[in-house]
C-alpha cells in the first residue's frame, strides 16, 4: 500500500471533474485512498498499463481497467486537466451493475431497459 504522501496535496482539493491525481509504478501501490474525482495510471506515461479509480457510484468498490492493447477489451485514456476513458465502463460486482462514460472530465450514466440508471445514487 502506498503511503498517502504520494499524491501531492493540491490534488486532495475536491474538483467537479475527473482527473488523474498521480502514477505509480505497480497496482499495489495504488494508496487506499484516493481524492474525490480522482484516478491513478498505473505503470509509466508512455506505457500505461491500468487506470484505477472509484467507481463514482459512491458505494467503495474500485475500478481498474486495463489499458494495454494487447488485451481484450483494453480502455484508451485521454487526459488533459480533465479525464476521458472509452469505451464506456461497466462495472458488475455482487450483484450491482455500474454502467457509464466518463468525458472531458464528467460522469454520463447510461440508461437502463427501465429507464433508470445503472449503478447512480439516487
Amino acid at each position: 500500500m502506498a503511503r498517502i504522501g504520494r499524491i501531492p496535496f493540491w490534488k486532495w482539493i475536491p474538483s467537479r471533474a475527473w482527473r488523474i491525481v498521480t502514477t505509480t509504478g505497480a497496482a499495489d501501490e495504488i494508496p487506499e485512498h484516493l481524492p474525490s474525482h480522482g484516478a491513478v495510471i498505473v505503470g509509466s506515461v508512455k506505457r500505461p498499463k491500468w487506470l484505477a479509480f472509484d467507481c463514482p457510484c459512491g458505494t467503495g468498490h474500485r475500478i481498474m481497467l486495463t489499458l494495454d492493447p494487447a488485451h481484450f477489451p483494453h480502455w484508451v485514456v485521454r487526459s488533459g486537466k480533465k479525464l476521458s476513458v472509452s469505451p464506456s465502463v461497466d462495472s458488475r460486482t455482487a450483484g450491482r451493475r455500474c454502467h457509464f462514460y466518463i468525458t472531458n472530465g464528467k460522469i454520463k450514466w447510461v440508461e437502463n431497459r427501465n429507464g433508470g440508471l445503472y449503478g447512480r445514487r439516487r
